[in-house]
């Protein structure tokens, strides 16, 4: 049986708070990246904004989740003409529910970031599926077809 979704409620970029239990009754996707507007990121984002029509069609609501601001999410939004709504967890809380805060590694330095990950949540709030370490290309279609195939 899969476990629960962790449930939070965050800030979205639609202006008002998203609740995760409060999303029940349809399939939600999740998806965390490290950043606004940096190179995966932005790829990522355009990628689910290109196919958002289709998720509306399956029923699925999908957010991107990042620590970046309200603001900086608005930003990135805006400049480049992204419309799946982005949440705000700039204290990270969500992002250790989900087990997505780790130490990376870049340029031989250490720091705490956004491992990037996706998770399909099906509408009775179970996690039906992830993706961890995820790489961009063919990514938002793939978790257009899990969504379909619930």
């Amino acid at each position: 049986m899969s476990e629960m979704a962790p449930d939070f409620t965050l800030p979205s970029t639609g202006g008002d708070d998203v609740t995760l239990s409060a999303q029940r009754g349809h399939p939600v996707v999740l998806f965390f990246y490290p950043r606004d507007d940096t190179s995966g990121c932005t790829k990522e984002n355009e990628a689910f904004t290109a196919l958002q029509q289709e998720f509306i069609d399956a029923n699925c609501n999908v957010y991107g989740i990042s620590k970046d601001s309200i603001e900086s999410h608005h930003k990135f939004m805006d400049k480049k003409s992204l419309t799946v709504p982005l949440l705000s967890d700039e204290n990270a809380d969500v992002c250790e529910k989900y087990d997505v805060w780790k130490e990376k590694n870049m340029y031989g330095k250490k720091f705490m970031g956004i491992e990037r990950s996706t998770f399909l949540i099906d509408a009775e709030g179970r996690i039906a599926r992830e993706w961890r370490k995820v790489k961009v290309p063919g990514h938002a279609e793939e978790v257009l077809e899990a969504v379909r195939a619930l």
